[in-house]
């Protein structure tokens, strides 16, 4: 019983793990990266629930920072380090294909290692798209060397996987990992074909008033950064609630709206830039980042107009207006002034001047700043990498099967083959699993690989039987065996594990070729009629010897055209239901009734064609379909046998061996 127990337990422990990598009731995943397997814990800041990352990815070891950097977040107290392969992943699940998500990773070096000496740098994708490289560099270690990057794109699954690519210039690590959704209205400028990626989010606050805003007080959880300098700006804030006004597209949290910064007098600008990430210097290159800047507005002053008090101001980019006319913000209503499109400049400079009418100075309440990321490469087709996933997870396989199966190409699985056709996505057409110590069956999932041609999963310690699905994918041509306990069906099994030798199984799919050949003989047969009835009478005879005989011939007089089998082997029914597993699967049905699946002693797989006593097709068209088939050479490796059987009603052909 103690086995019974443990392996429920087992379960138990599988199925938890499963419903803490769901998202919450809100939508929200919030993984802790790096804590404890099963351990959760509510964060004391945003009262948000954070799970451990277990449930997440196979891949990495756990790690905690060093004790003098554990005044952070508790967040950051632990991270999981990937030393091993260029491309580890995490797989988010049930999701809203079409929806869009913000997306965060946070990372804390903290010393974790004790070497004190963070990575250079590794790269981020989301899903088979670059995201952004994360620069630890650049970070000072007083900080512990700490990095937020967030993106905000259209999902295009109900399944996203963010990935850290290591690209030789330290070991990835990540802390944290966010995934929040969005309305589907908010951000326009993220589209299918690209999102965006924060530069800056910042409400114009002193830090000691506010601080970072995010969750509860954002309800999306995006975070806002404070942005104040004492020395240039003065701020003005108010109490009371400010509010967005029809379609908002942005919904800026009210407290990020309540505050704002203002020029010191009206004769002043507001300003802000930035430097391109790119350095060439001509603007314009479609190869160049497109940026996107995003201005929030609120008047927070009761202004009197009686007596002529008016704020309105100017919006310029590169000393060029960015807006057409004059803006003047509404009292306690929060507006937004945006880029439609990104736009591409060497460099960005914003500033906000007052009109000549206006008496008050400009303001600004909150800023966002993105760039822009292309997101149009195409992953492995859904079911493909869906159904591959499901075969990594049930074999255990590690290698290198992680992220997407075939995307992008110099990181595609370790032992799959795909076909890449323009504006479509690659496709699985190869699997080799041989000597990976696969156990248990053959996983269904791959019946799922609709464009799977060849299957190699010798050499392994599987047992059972070849799932029948397989048969039904029209493009499979090969798979290849070789495990002692598997086996094809229920008496080669008996066989297999009499003589306990290895079975090398060329399964060919029967289907596809079996519409062919009826088909095709139906033409042939067609032709055949059409040209007797021309001749007025039949000059060809069908001669069968007795059937005592031993052995048996047809021929078609007048020409050396005979048919001549390889092995003239009169079969027994009693044979032929043994053969066929009793005549239990239907390959295919032609004119002349139904097409068998069937095995010889030695394991050769045969197709056993019967003529049904119901068939209008007579002997010599039935003899014909066996002299076609010697000549279709594409399908048999060669015609064995035939039989013509008066006793049960119905003709039989063996007939060939199947050609894979």
């Amino acid at each position: 019983m103690a086995p019974r127990r443990w392996l429920l337990l087992l379960f138990l422990a599988a199925g938890v793990l499963q419903s803490l990598a769901q998202p919450d009731s809100r939508g929200f995943i919030s993984i802790d990266c790096g804590l404890a397997e099963e351990a959760s814990y509510v964060d004391d800041t945003t009262t948000l629930a954070y799970v451990s990352d277990a449930g997440f990815t196979d891949a990495g070891t756990n790690y905690n920072i060093s004790a003098e950097y554990l005044g952070f977040s508790r967040r950051g107290h632990n991270l999981r380090s990937f030393p091993d392969g260029v491309r580890n992943c995490y797989t988010l699940r049930s999701l809203v294909s079409g929806l869009k998500y913000l997306i965060r990773a946070s990372f804390l070096y903290g010393n974790y290692d004790g070497l004190n000496r963070p990575p250079a740098s590794f790269d981020l994708h989301i899903g088979v798209n670059f995201w952004k490289t994360v620069n630890m560099s650049t970070w000072g270690a007083d900080q512990g060397n700490t990095a937020t990057v967030e993106a905000i794109i259209i999902m295009p699954n109900d399944l996203l996987q963010v990935c850290l690519v290591n690209t030789g210039s330290g070991t990835p690590f990540i802390s944290s990992l966010d995934l929040r959704p969005l309305k589907r209205t908010f951000y326009p400028q993220a589209t299918a074909e690209q999102g965006l990626v924060m530069l800056a989010r910042l409400n114009a606050a002193p830090v000691n008033k506010t601080g970072t805003i995010r969750y509860p007080d954002d309800p999306h959880d995006r975070l806002w950064y404070p942005w104040f300098d004492a020395t240039i700006w003065a701020e003005i804030s108010t109490t009371e609630r400010v509010y967005g006004i029809g379609d908002d597209l942005f919904e800026v949290p009210w407290k990020v709206m309540q505050t704002a910064i203002v020029t010191r007098n009206a004769s002043e600008n507001i300003w802000f830039g930035w430097e391109s990430l790119d350095a060439e210097p001509r603007d314009d290159d479609p190869s160049r980042p497109g940026y996107v800047a995003i201005l929030h507005f609120a008047e927070l002053q009761l202004l009197n107009a009686s007596n002529g008090e008016l704020r309105q101001f100017y919006i310029n980019l590169n000393d060029e207006l960015a807006y057409p006319t004059g803006f003047t913000p509404e009292h306690l209503i929060s507006n937004a002034i945006y880029d439609t499109k990104p736009s591409r400049h060497s460099g960005y400079n914003f500033s906000i001047n007052a009109t000549t009418n206006s008496t008050l100075p400009p303001i600004l309440n909150a800023v966002e700043v993105y760039y822009v990321i292309p997101t149009t490469n195409l992953g492995t087709d859904s079911q493909d990498a869906s159904a591959a996933m499901v075969i990594k997870a049930k074999y255990g396989v590690r290698k290198n099967w992680m992220g997407d199966p075939c995307f992008p190409r110099t990181m595609a699985w370790d032992g799959l083959n795909c076909s890449y056709a323009a504006a479509n996505p690659p496709r699985i057409t190869s699997i080799n699993l041989s000597s990976s110590g696969l156990k248990s069956d053959i996983s269904s999932s791959f019946a799922h690989l609709k464009a799977l041609q060849y299957l190699d999963l010798s050499n392994n310690n599987l047992t059972g039987s070849i799932p029948d699905a397989l048969s039904q994918l029209s493009s499979l041509t090969v798979i290849h065996g070789n495990n002692p306990n598997l086996c094809t069906d229920g008496n080669s099994c008996q066989l297999a594990a009499k003589t306990k030798s290895k079975l090398a199984i060329y399964v060919a799919v029967p289907i596809l070729v079996i519409v062919v050949i009826v088909s095709v003989s139906l033409l042939v047969l067609f032709f055949l009629r059409r040209r007797n009835q021309q001749q007025g009478s039949m000059k060809n005879r069908t001669t069968v010897k007795p059937q005592n005989e031993e052995a048996m011939s047809t021929s078609y007089g007048g020409d050396d055209d005979s048919l001549q089998l390889v092995e003239n082997r009169r079969f027994t029914y009693e044979e032929l239901e043994r053969i066929t597993n009793g005549f239990d699967r239907v390959l295919g049905q032609g004119g002349f009734g139904y097409v068998y699946d069937g095995f010889l002693e030695d394991g050769t797989q045969v197709a056993v064609k019967l003529r049904s006593h119901s068939s209008n097709q007579g002997v010599k068209e039935f003899l014909a379909e066996v002299r076609w088939t010697k000549s279709f050479n594409s399908m048999c490796l060669q015609p064995l046998a035939e039989m013509r059987d008066f006793d049960v009603k119905f003709y039989v052909l063996v007939l060939c061996r199947l050609r894979f």
